[in-house]
């Protein structure tokens, strides 16, 4: 039975635990297919009591996000002082394993997932989403050498966004393309990336 009263230092770590339990769940199974309950049980309180933390599920979501950015700085950090790889093997496995996020424990979200979460969001509320995003991508430049020039960060979202989105949809939200052919076209289009960040490097 959960607990009924919380002190302010407990409410504080029932909001860490919902956070942390939001991004091992949707990193595994998705965004889409985590449920509200799925997450306040594994923290072990009620469903009355989650809301009063996030009043919606979306809420939730882009507060996760903001948990996983400073790891997933601290990972390309780490890649790129690991003297075991070059330059471009280590933007390579940051890339390849932000892909394939659900082994990694890092969330990316679908496409019917960011359409959703942008219906729901404030004005507010996705300005400042999507300054965090710019900040985020523009951290991860300079952690691979290379001086984030707004046009240079945009540019890196896009591309990087792009090639994790595509993994994440097919075949389920974009049949025409060729599943056999998923993990090479991925392969191929990091290597894109990596060349042109290459080119920014220079």
């Amino acid at each position: 039975m959960p607990k009924v009263a919380y002190n302010e230092e407990e409410k504080v770590r029932v909001r860490e635990k919902l956070l942390s339990s939001a991004l091992e769940l949707m990193s595994k199974q998705g965004i889409r297919r985590t449920t509200v309950e799925q997450i306040y049980r594994s923290a072990g309180i009620s469903r009355t009591f989650f809301y009063s933390f996030f009043p919606t599920k979306e809420d939730l979501v882009v507060e996760m996000f903001y948990l996983q950015q400073p790891r997933i700085i601290s990972y390309a950090k780490s890649l790129m002082e690991d003297r075991s790889l070059t330059w471009k093997e280590g933007i390579e496995r940051f890339l390849h394993d932000c892909c394939y996020g659900e082994k990694n424990g890092i969330a990316v979200m679908t496409i019917d997932e960011q359409q959703q979460l942008f219906r729901r969001l404030s004005k507010q509320s996705y300005e400042i989403f999507r300054q965090r995003q710019r900040e985020l991508f523009g951290r991860l430049l300079e952690c691979f050498g290379i001086v984030p020039e707004r046009r240079r960060v945009e540019l890196f979202i896009n591309v990087s966004l792009s090639v994790m989105v595509l993994r994440k949809s097919v075949p389920e939200m974009m049949p025409m393309l060729v599943p056999e052919a998923l993990d090479e076209t991925v392969d191929f289009q990091i290597k894109a990336i990596v060349s042109g960040l290459e080119k920014m490097r220079e």
